[in-house]
């Protein structure tokens, strides 16, 4: 079965953002406001919809319409308003900001949102959280938090709930027995085991779990769980296996009592109104309406008022209790999560590859062991981070922590030292974060390392480069923009910020623009004064930075037919320092760019002394990449292996690690 939207809430059709900006900016124009106006137009639009009603609204007045909303709003409807106006990940951020600022926490809102959001939903919150706030989510939840509890929204946290379908019966048998074993056969609870099972398991092999482990004991889990644990600890693996069993009926429960009885708890019917609304809203309806005997339309209307009352209306989208509203009770549907990934899906030309029969818990046990105690294992730890691919070492870290409530970077920076340490530390790192923390090294203290900034900037993808921009914003709270331009200058600055907006064209060849491209250089500007060499440096910029590599080629070969010079020849001879370095380090990545890292690596190795921070770089970032087309383009060039090079320049560990990347012996 195909999977259904189920939402309340729906892009409005014949979307119109600029009307919309205007109209709400009529509506909040002059003394008082337009407040119907308001809630009719925000309420019957998308969340990707609002976002771009923002957008116009500051592009049409130069005004934050989230600031005008709450100048122009109060109370309830502000609160109801502004969080629809906000992206989900950032409405769940400031959730979880109130809930642990000032004094005292509401663990209530902190177990409602970390025990139902999915792994997508998950990485999101915490990647706008740290945009907001600048902050670590994680650590203000430690912070905040203590014991059991502390622990287990840790692990959710992570993100990482297996989402395999396919269920092992020996598995669910096992943690069956585990789970029992933990907490109603022992004095006392092994709460350890609770926290690992709940917390990691997929939700199909969980409910079978839960199935199995009601056969076997006589009771349910959620018996076992009150009669073992306690306090807000209970409360959160109650409200986790709810979630495994069914989202819709958590949340139709919560509904039920932030209404029922004396007063109404308002910040939670909000949180969850618009949380939902363009999830599971049809779903959570139909159970609220099964379970209270009660639309949840009529238990909203009969608990609010005002324009809060008419907006919580609209988000419901129906009264099930009215006439031909009511739909049978829904069928599960499993809503898939999109992958996200930074970089395009290539050809493998990479020496290092994903490990057959991964299991990141053995690996996980592995790497603790070669740590614990007195000596640390080099041989075991290089073995097993050579021999995984980076998105396997991401899994290794996420088990590492799950297992130990420990960070494996922290343990290996502690256990290994010098190259080593960078080798295998940058591994673990994933490429954009790795490649946003060598740009920062590079223009950290005294000096630029300009060389490192160009090998980086020149050679990275439009999607590689968003994602380093997206690194670096996220480890430095600071753009990588601002970052460049406080530490560089002139053309070269502009050259390097230009290569930093990821937007180069990603089309084919033009043949008519590669002519007019190729025009770009007479050979007598050598002789020509510097302004006009500044300017021949501009139009190299303009064409270099932003043009396909496809075109580009085409504008190469034009260039050769026109001058009788080759590209990389002309600018070597008309220009000088840095960017004369810029531009050749494009020109020979379009070209040939396995060539490009070949020659680097050669260079980092040749005569005495071995530059390890450019060969470590490069045998990091390159390693799933296109290192055995390097590799290649090295014999064919230099008449020895890359193998050769590197066993006869390095030693020790750090020899034994960059050979195993290497992959082989050409």
């Amino acid at each position: 079965m195909g999977a259904k939207y189920r939402g309340s809430i729906h892009d409005f059709p014949g979307f119109d953002p600029n009307q919309d900006a205007e109209a709400l900016y009529t509506a909040m124009k002059g003394f008082g406001s337009d407040k119907e106006a308001i809630l009719d137009i925000i309420t019957s639009r998308s969340n990707r919809q609002r976002q771009e009603i923002c957008q116009s609204y500051k592009s049409l007045y130069g005004k934050d319409l989230i600031a005008d909303l709450k100048y122009e709003l109060t109370g309830k409807f502000e609160r109801l308003i502004v969080g629809l106006m906000r992206p989900p990940a950032y409405c769940d951020a400031k959730e979880i900001k109130d809930a642990i600022s000032g004094i005292g926490t509401d663990e209530k809102c902190l177990i409602e949102i970390l025990a139902s959001r999915t792994n997508e939903q998950m990485h999101q919150l915490v990647a706008a959280y740290k945009d907001a706030y600048e902050r670590d989510l994680e650590a203000d939840i430690i912070g905040d938090t203590s014991g059991h509890f502390q622990k287990m929204l840790v692990v959710l946290l992570q993100g990482t709930r297996e989402e395999d379908d396919v269920v092992s019966e020996d598995l669910v048998q096992q943690d069956v027995q585990d789970l029992y074993e933990a907490g109603e056969l022992k004095w006392g609870t092994d709460e350890a085991q609770f926290i690992y099972i709940l917390g990691n398991r997929s939700k199909q092999h969980l409910r079978l779990v839960f199935d199995e482990y009601l056969k076997t004991t006589g009771k349910p889990i959620e018996a076992s769980i009150r009669g073992e644990l306690s306090g807000d600890f209970e409360k959160l693996m109650l409200a986790v296996v709810k979630c495994i069993r069914s989202t819709p009926e958590y949340f139709a429960e919560r509904l039920f009592k932030a209404m029922k009885g004396l007063g109404t708890r308002d910040n939670t019917l909000i949180r969850i109104m618009v949380s939902r609304s363009e999830l599971d809203m049809l779903d959570i309806r139909e159970i609220f309406r099964t379970k209270y005997e009660k639309s949840l339309y009529s238990m909203i209307k009969n608990d609010t008022s005002g324009e809060y009352k008419k907006s919580l209306l609209k988000l419901c989208g129906g009264d099930d209790d009215a006439a031909g509203q009511f739909f049978p009770e829904a069928a599960q549907v499993a809503y898939q999560m999109w992958e996200l990934s930074a970089v395009a899906r290539v050809e493998l030309k990479g020496t290092v590859r994903p490990a057959n029969d991964f299991n990141p818990d053995a690996d996980a046990k592995a790497l603790r062991k070669a740590m614990k105690g007195l000596g640390t294992d080099e041989d075991t730890i290089i073995d097993i981070i050579t021999h995984r691919s980076n998105a396997q070492r991401q899994q290794i870290r996420q088990t590492f922590k799950s297992h130990f409530g420990r960070d494996l970077m922290s343990d290996l920076k502690s256990e290994i030292s010098g190259d080593l340490a960078r080798l295998i530390l940058g591994l673990m790192m994933p490429p954009a974060h790795y490649d946003a923390k060598q740009l920062k090294k590079a223009m950290e203290g005294a000096g630029t390392d300009e060389k490192a900034l160009i090998e980086i900037l020149a050679t990275r993808t439009n999607a590689e480069i968003r994602a380093i921009n997206e690194a670096y914003k996220e480890d430095y709270h600071k753009s990588l923009e601002d970052a460049l331009s406080s530490d560089t200058s002139g053309h070269f600055r502009r050259i390097l910020i230009s290569l930093a907006t990821g937007n180069r064209e990603e089309g084919g060849e033009n043949l008519d623009q590669a002519r007019e491209d190729a025009q770009v250089r007479p050979p007598e500007i050598a002789d020509t004064p510097s302004g006009d060499k500044a300017s021949l440096e501009t139009r190299f910029m303009t064409i270099l930075c932003t043009r396909s590599y496809p075109h580009l080629r085409r504008v190469f070969q034009e260039f050769i037919k026109m001058t009788n010079y080759d590209v990389e020849h002309t600018i070597k001879k008309e220009m000088s320092g840095d960017v004369r370095d810029a531009f050749v380090a494009i020109v020979q990545s379009v070209k040939n760019k396995p060539l490009f890292f070949a020659d680097k690596l050669y260079k980092s190795m040749k005569g005495a002394g071995t530059d390890e921070k450019t060969l470590t770089r490069i045998m990091v970032s390159r390693s799933e990449i296109d290192l055995l087309n390097i590799r290649r383009e090295f014999i064919e060039k230099y008449d020895k292996s890359l193998h050769q090079a590197i066993e006869g320049d390095t030693s020790g560990d750090f020899l034994k690690a960059l050979l195993a990347l290497c992959g082989g012996e050409d």
